[in-house]
């Protein structure tokens, strides 16, 4: 299906005017931003703290190549395979291709963004294979058919009331359930499916290069259990996920933990290197790493937009966008959502198909202030918007419109002419697009150039 700019705008405008949408969201985030500033204590220099997390990505991706083969290197010395992945095709491809050979029925999926990127439950669900998500998050998600709403919290939009109606309805338990015994419940069904799974499969937090390790962070232990249960597990990661060192998780647990979550560092974090090794009594035959291009390329070759690499998937940007807290994450129509999913989205995709939503901005630059490695995010979506343009993606109404602005805004005698009257008309009546979405503007009765002419006359 062709996504278009209405399309957005359509499904934005029904949430914008859901008070009780708008209300579950400020109450989660509120909650948010009542822990994250302790969560921020631990850093006696937090600025410091981003802007050596941002050098370290830097390098990181400047040098991806070479970091990749490092990894690459390390994770097949100890048993481990890699798979590079061009497109999301090929990705699906692979992964069904170890599913044949294992003759799997039942997967087990910790929480992954890139797998939703690439609509792996789908995929597998076509194909006859049961795709079971098992962070408690994604599982609600998954019950009720819906993709996650959030980068880190899928349910967001969910009250525990509305989960409580879910499980009735989907698993039949007792109407009303408190949010302790609905985690038991989960936790009862989830469990049984560990031992059944043949395959297993993770996202990656980070690839360290120097180690060839996979890091993985979560606060229900479910990962854990999806990566050493099965006898095969299975990492899908993008390119950009790398980390040059194992050492450089002392500095991005915590940022990704506060940033996050608002906690010091989340309840388990695991660094997995392999396969089970000669000796050692837990963890899978088999591991296998599938590492996804799928567009991160087109970004690594744009000399502004490839700062958006640098994301290690924290969430604080759309916690803090006012766009993303009035529309919520489902508006957006796209995997990665918020301010960081505006600025990839386009590249990731298409930039004609998806220009729209680097529109979808105040450019307050909150999100900026607020990420975790000083992406200059507020930047990039007017990079977009000007590669939109000079890309012949503006249509011809919006071409004109500009350059008459353009115009006049350049031409003080042009600014001067006409009345009150007459520039309110032409603005709120002639360029009807400004007035669809906003009240209407009204024009001072004198120009600041008439102004300060009176006001010099009377000096």
């Amino acid at each position: 299906m062709t996504e278009t700019a209405a399309d957005f705008i359509a499904r934005s405008t029904i949430k914008a005017e859901d008070l009780e949408h708008r209300n579950k969201i400020n109450f989660n985030i509120g909650r948010y931003n009542a822990v994250v500033p302790q969560g921020k204590q631990q850093f006696s220099e937090l600025n410091l703290a981003r802007e050596r997390a941002k050098n370290i990505k830097w390098r990181a991706i400047e040098t991806l190549d070479q970091q990749l083969e490092e990894f690459e290197s390390h994770f097949t010395r100890r048993g481990g395979r890699v798979i590079w992945a061009e497109t999301a095709a090929q990705a699906l491809a692979e992964i069904y291709t170890i599913c044949k050979e294992k003759n799997c029925r039942t997967i087990v999926k910790s929480k992954s963004m890139v797998t939703e990127e690439i609509k792996l439950n789908h995929f597998l669900e076509e194909k006859g294979i049961e795709s079971v998500e098992t962070d408690l998050g994604e599982y609600i998600q998954q019950l009720d058919g819906e993709p996650p709403y959030h980068i880190v919290t899928p349910a967001m939009h969910k009250s525990k009331e509305d989960v409580a109606k879910l499980f009735y309805e989907k698993l039949n338990t007792r109407p009303g359930l408190t949010p302790e015994q609905l985690t038991l419940v989960a936790r009862e069904k989830l469990r049984k499916k560990y031992v059944q799974a043949e395959i297993g499969i993770t996202g990656a937090n980070f690839i360290i290069s120097d180690i060839g390790g996979v890091a993985v962070t979560e606060n229900e232990g479910n990962a854990r259990l999806s990566a050493s249960f099965p006898k095969t597990h299975i990492v899908i990661a993008g390119i950009e996920k790398v980390i040059p060192s194992m050492t450089d998780l002392g500095l991005f647990w915590p940022l990704l933990a506060t940033y996050g979550t608002g906690q010091r560092v989340t309840v388990y974090n695991t660094i997995i290197t392999g396969p089970r090794q000669t000796g050692e009594s837990d963890g899978p035959d088999e591991m296998i790493l599938i590492l996804l291009d799928n567009g991160r390329t087109n970004i690594l070759a744009n000399a502004k937009a490839r700062e958006s690499l640098y994301c290690i998937r924290c969430g604080a940007c759309l916690n803090a966008c006012p766009i993303y807290k009035n529309i919520g994450g489902h508006s957006y129509g796209t995997t990665y959502s918020g301010p960081i999913g505006s600025v990839i989205t386009p590249h990731l995709k298409d930039m004609g198909e998806w220009k729209h939503l680097s529109y979808a901005s105040s450019l307050c630059g909150n999100c900026t202030e607020v990420c975790s490695v000083k992406i200059n995010l507020h930047e990039l979506l007017l990079d977009n918007r000007y590669e939109a343009v000079k890309d012949g993606y503006a249509t011809w109404s919006e071409r004109l419109a500009w350059k008459v602005w353009k115009r006049a805004s350049l031409s003080r005698s042009m600014m001067n002419m006409g009345g009150p009257k007459i520039k309110n008309w032409m603005v709120n009546k002639a360029f009807k697009a400004w007035t669809a979405h906003r009240d209407e503007l009204e024009f001072a009765s004198q120009t600041f150039n008439q102004r300060w002419k009176a006001e010099r006359a009377k000096v």
